[in-house]
């Protein structure tokens, strides 16, 4: 069954049960309803071997980027054979699609697949739409499948069945028009999303298919998606009401012995959450000295217990990039693969299937991560596709909102960003006032700060100007701005979690507004790492029995990215989006005669 039929089918089956709900549409399906997989055509051919080389070709965390990504975010670093660096600009849909193409030429069997974070916290080009855009271009990647990310869940359980299952958005309806006037229904996904560990409180079903099957000429590999079992702690809370979230080892656990039962013995985990390799180089052998020796985090507890029937574990959330060997519960090596993120890097494993086993032979597994580089030619369609909802955006997207200086960088692995500090500063400026919230200080998250700003023009607005589109790109979610009470003492205790908890593995480090300042002492461990004497606003140290305004937005209020304490804030005040503050502030602050310079940093006092 091909996919648009295949889809076609389950759009019938929905329409006629009248159905609105995620838990409605998967009642109404079988278990495992994309058990007939397509191979999108890639070949036509019937092989007769006892052995098959499958190409599995993936990628993760893609977020919507379908124009290359700006500055530093648009880079990946290469080490070169004398140990030097270089890096090197990526990503970018027409390319990634030219890369893909290329890289299938040849291969008689060849599955694409993704690890989730296909959506969500996207630029304007795709986010504006409510990343419509997106899943049109992944139809016309021919994606076979991936797994649910966090990000997904961004808009709610019912916007994510609306991409998977087609419709126009329940607000802001069809965004185009067919040639006769009439609005152009969104046809939604032609691959499966998967949600193994996703699944409704009440019913105890998971809310997209568990597992789906790829087969072709008698090959048959399954796929298993989960997102991390933390994604609670990391979305919005009214997105995800109804919905539990389970153990990832014990969800692919589950599902490996049902597709054992179907006779499906070939199978790979599509696993929204990740690990650190030791380099960020994305050439770096993960396997010096041995077999996952060069790679840390979550990835590697779960590897190490997901069931030895499992072949390769495709992975993401941490947008870093490996391809590593680790061991698993029987100490055998085993594929486990992230392709950084934003589109610039895809990974090719080789899978050699073994007919009459109807397995995989392990020791044959070869994977590598290869660069979407863009001195390829551009996929003519790819083009089409942003060049058409470019022109829907333009109004909107290239109205000038700022000037700068310079480049407002987002190093990821800075505690204190430059773009953070503007961002906070906007923050606390738009909550100050009375009768705004009053607020003394702002708190921002770093996972929502999606990126820096540029410098140099990015279209015909000239360099130096902030559009509104590069300003949506720093910050798409459109979380409202609150003002709360915290004490002094719960003030402290935020800053602890940054470093302890769920934190301590993988710090969070809040971005704090002008004035408000610490010591993050990296020699110790867990909340000793900040130094309570040193927390000060505006040089005097906080007292822990006052009582203080913070302004933080919405997510982080109701204690996102693990931040439980500020679930406890007394006296909240709503304001505008963040979005709008940060627009606001430019107006306030920056002219084309006068533009903003980088924010100073040194709110943050590191101690290594």
């Amino acid at each position: 069954m091909s996919a648009t039929s295949h889809q076609k089918r389950r759009r019938v089956l929905a329409a006629a049960a009248g159905l609105t709900t995620v838990g409605a549409l998967v009642a109404a399906m079988p278990a495992g309803a994309h058990d007939r997989g397509n191979g999108h055509g890639h070949d036509h051919g019937y092989g007769y071997g006892r052995t098959v080389d499958v190409q599995l070709l993936s990628f993760n965390d893609l977020h919507g980027n379908l124009q290359p990504p700006a500055g530093s975010a648009g880079r990946v670093t290469h080490t070169n054979e004398d140990g030097t660096t270089r890096t090197i600009d990526a990503g970018g849909a027409e390319y990634l699609a030219t890369h893909l193409r290329e890289a299938r030429k040849g291969n008689r069997y060849s599955i694409t697949a993704a690890a989730g974070d296909m959506v969500g916290a996207s630029p304007m080009l795709s986010g504006l739409f409510h990343d419509e855009p997106t899943i049109e271009a992944l139809n016309k990647l021919k994606l076979d499948v991936t797994s649910v990310g966090n990000h997904e869940f961004d808009e709610g359980a019912k916007e994510l069945a609306r991409l998977q299952y087609g419709g126009c958005h329940p607000v802001e309806g069809c965004y185009e028009k067919k040639a006769n006037g009439k609005p152009k229904k969104f046809r939604g996904a032609d691959f499966p999303y998967l949600a193994a560990n996703v699944t409704n409180e009440k019913s105890g079903r998971p809310v997209l298919d568990p597992y789906f099957v790829w087969e072709k000429n008698g090959v048959r590999i399954g796929f298993i998606g989960v997102t991390l079992e933390g994604t609670p702690d990391i979305v919005s809370a009214e997105g995800i009401k109804g919905l539990k979230f389970g153990d990832e080892i014990e969800t692919i656990n589950k599902y490996t012995k049902v597709l054992e039962r179907k006779g499906v013995k070939s199978i790979v985990a599509l696993l929204h959450e990740g690990g650190a390799p030791a380099s960020a180089s994305y050439n770096y052998n993960c396997d010096s000295p041995g077999p996952g020796d060069g790679i840390s985090g979550p990835i590697v507890d779960i590897a190490k217990k997901v069931s030895p029937q499992v072949d390769a574990l495709v992975t993401g959330h941490t947008h870093q990039a490996y391809a590593c060997s680790i061991p698993d519960p029987s100490g055998k090596p085993r594929t486990v693969t992230s392709a950084a993120s934003f589109g610039k890097l895809y990974t090719d494993t080789t899978l050699t299937y073994d007919r009459r086993t109807r397995d995989i032979v392990r020791t044959s597994v070869a994977s590598a991560n290869h660069v979407v580089t863009r001195d390829v030619p551009k996929a003519a369609d790819m083009t089409r596709l942003i060049d058409r909802w470019n022109t829907l955006a333009a109004p909107i997207a290239n109205k000038p909102v700022g000037y700068i200086s310079a480049d407002i960088e987002n190093p990821a692995d800075a505690p204190e960003r430059p773009a953070g500090n503007l961002i906070a500063d906007a923050q606390l400026e738009g909550m100050a006032p009375a009768d705004k919230g009053g607020a003394q200080l702002a708190l921002m998250n770093p996972g929502g700060i999606r990126a820096g700003l540029v410098h140099k023009a990015s279209g015909s607005e000239g360099d130096g100007v902030v559009t509104y589109g590069e300003a949506f790109t720093v910050q798409p979610f459109t979380n409202m701005m609150t003002a709360v009470d915290l004490t002094g003492a719960q003030l402290i205790t935020v800053l602890q979690q940054q470093v302890s908890g769920p934190n301590q593995a993988a710090p969070k480090i809040l971005q704090v507004s002008k004035g408000f300042t610490y010591t993050l002492d990296m020699t110790k461990t867990g909340a000793d790492r900040i130094v309570t004497g040193s927390v000060k606003l505006n040089g005097e140290a906080i007292d822990p029995a006052k009582t203080y305004r913070v302004a933080m937005n919405e997510f982080l209020a109701g204690g996102g990215d693990g931040f439980a304490v500020l679930k406890e804030h007394k006296n909240k005040l709503v304001g505008a989006s963040d979005l709008d503050l940060l627009n606001a502030y430019f107006a306030a602050h920056s002219s084309p005669a006068a533009p903003l310079a980088p924010p100073a940093t040194g709110r943050i006092t590191v101690v290594k």
